[in-house]
């Protein structure tokens, strides 16, 4: 948006030898606290039956529906950059269907339409840059926000009227249950019907279906497709932070839930309790990956006020010297020392936020495979109580939504 779409508002101003606006020091005071997207946690556990539904591109939709500009736009370049994007989006969109699948014309075609897109979905964005932006305005910002949030109510308004259960609503989406019986064309029919009471030029669309869903918190819940593929979303299901045993039983577990083996997610808590008591796990099951916010010096002077895991394994090992960005792989020791674990993976550049990744769906199978470090043979001096309690306390704890309190209890305890 700063690259591009301010220089063609500025372009504008200057082909029409008008002023450009001065910017308004301080927009929160002005229009107030900016406030983003509605998110709801409607209903948890498991659900079976599920559809999600999205608004196509619900902010920039809304600001062509409501004709929400900035107040300083006096030439009113702003809607008439977005209208013009959007046209030629869809013509673009529309030349790379009509051209010979994988031919240059066909990639340029897409390339251009997926460019206008990013441009048109940054529009609202601009508008709540505040000092950064020349013709920001968090007001229009707010209304966008405000309108998208009654939108995404009345969508979950109808859909409990017409007798379905909302599950979780995200912004411009919602996961919602429908009758057992129902066909995919009934639930595309429900889903136009509801799209139809929208604004004009706001589209409520069919995105996908899935036989369960495990919601657990917002933001993070488990998807099995009428395939039998699994997907989950949200660090707290899956982070890269999480030890391998924990996550090979909680996705084991989530499809049982979804499946509604409740004998199964008991043999699977069973068999890793059993798998650490046993030491049949070696020490890369149980250690966890951490990205290292503090180089060696920082750390060091600030070691004897608090003394930090991650850091301590790498003393441990020898290693005096490290970089901010580099990743570690350690377990606990029986004795409770933390232990460093070569990795392949390891290294010592700056990654991307791994957290972040998180975000978004990830398709999880295969499941993860058992890689250790070679160089040190598959260690299992690890804490067995302490991973005991991991597996119930960080793992078993994610299905307590699936659960009455009562069978929960029963089901998971350290004996």
């Amino acid at each position: 948006a700063m690259g591009i779409l301010e220089p063609l508002l500025v372009r504008a101003y200057l082909h029409a030898g008008a002023a450009l606006p001065q910017t308004i020091a301080d927009q929160e005071e002005t229009f107030g606290r900016h406030q983003g997207g509605a998110t709801y946690l409607l209903e948890e556990g498991v659900a079976e039956h599920v559809v999600k539904a999205d608004v196509a591109s619900l902010y920039p939709s809304l600001i062509r529906a409501f004709r929400i500009s900035p107040s300083c736009d006096r030439l009113g370049v702003f809607l008439h950059l977005i209208d013009r994007l959007t046209e030629l989006r869809l013509f673009h969109k529309a030349a790379a269907r009509s051209a010979p699948p994988g031919s240059m014309e066909a990639d340029q075609h897409e390339g251009t339409q997926a460019a206008m897109k990013t441009m048109i979905n940054a529009a609202y964005g601009y508008l709540g840059a505040t000092s950064m932006a020349l013709f920001a305005d968090l007001g229009a910002a707010n209304e966008v926000t405000r309108r998208g949030r009654a939108l995404l109510d009345g969508i979950i308004e109808r859909l409990r009227e017409r007798g379905m259960v909302p599950i979780e609503a995200d912004t411009d989406g919602v996961y919602f249950c429908t009758p057992t019986e129902w066909s995919e064309e009934e639930e595309r029919v429900l889903v136009d019907e509801i799209g139809a009471t929208l604004p004009a030029g706001v589209k409520l669309e069919y995105e996908s279906r899935y036989s369960a869903m495990v919601s657990h918190a917002i933001k993070n819940y488990a998807l099995l497709t009428y395939n039998g593929e699994m997907i989950v979303r949200g660090a707290a299901m899956r982070s890269s932070r999480s030890e391998p045993f924990g996550v090979r039983f909680l996705l084991q577990a989530f499809r049982c839930a979804m499946q509604g083996d409740v004998e199964g997610i008991a043999l699977a808590y069973q068999e890793t309790q059993k798998a650490l008591w046993q030491r049949l796990l070696p020490a890369s099951d149980v250690a966890t990956r951490m990205r290292l916010s503090k180089d060696s010096k920082t750390y060091l002077a600030r070691r004897a006020k608090h003394a930090e895991v991650q850091y301590e394994a790498l003393l441990a090992a020898g290693r005096t010297q490290w970089r901010a960005g580099e990743r570690v792989r350690f377990y606990r020791a029986q004795n409770g020392a933390p232990v460093w674990l070569l990795d392949e993976a390891d290294d010592a550049s700056p990654i991307q936020d791994e957290e972040e990744a998180d975000e978004g769906e990830e398709r999880v199978e295969p499941l993860i495979s058992r890689a250790y470090d070679a160089s040190l043979g598959e260690r299992r001096d690890y804490d067995i109580e302490h991973y005991l309690r991991v597996l119930r306390d960080s793992y078993a704890e994610r299905l307590r939504v699936v659960f009455e309190t009562e069978d929960f209890q029963q089901i998971f305890r350290l004996d």
